[in-house]
């Protein structure tokens, strides 16, 4: 997957929305205000953050050399994927999901209900 497929993706997602909120090369996909994926438009390879569960984080780490923990971000609760080929295009979907979901439902419960989530 590369860096155009991953932004129709997230943008696929409902209430999504994209900014470059730190500088012009760090582009992040937000649900509700709130950041679940993060890529440098200038990194090579390409590479996303994404938030995932703990334990299973973990488990990702160990069973995938191109997933490891979040680069410049907790690292208990992100990982940095690198869509080389290594993982399936269905893997990395689940993945930006996965994330979405969480931040999604870590949202108060009237920030879901306005987005229609």
């Amino acid at each position: 997957m590369n860096i155009e497929t991953f932004r129709q993706y997230c943008l696929s997602l409902p209430a999504v929305t994209e900014d470059l909120p730190f500088d012009e090369n760090t582009l992040a996909f937000r649900v509700g205000g709130k950041i679940f994926a993060l890529t440098g438009l200038d990194s090579t390879p390409f590479r996303v953050n994404l938030k995932c569960d703990p334990e299973w984080a973990m488990q990702l780490r160990e069973q995938h050399s191109a997933i490891v923990p979040g680069f410049h971000m907790n690292k208990k609760h992100w990982n940095t994927v690198t869509p080389d080929g290594r993982l399936s295009a269905a893997l990395f979907q689940q993945l930006i999901k996965h994330s979405y979901e969480l931040v999604a439902a870590s949202l108060p419960k009237k920030t879901r209900e306005s987005l229609g989530l």
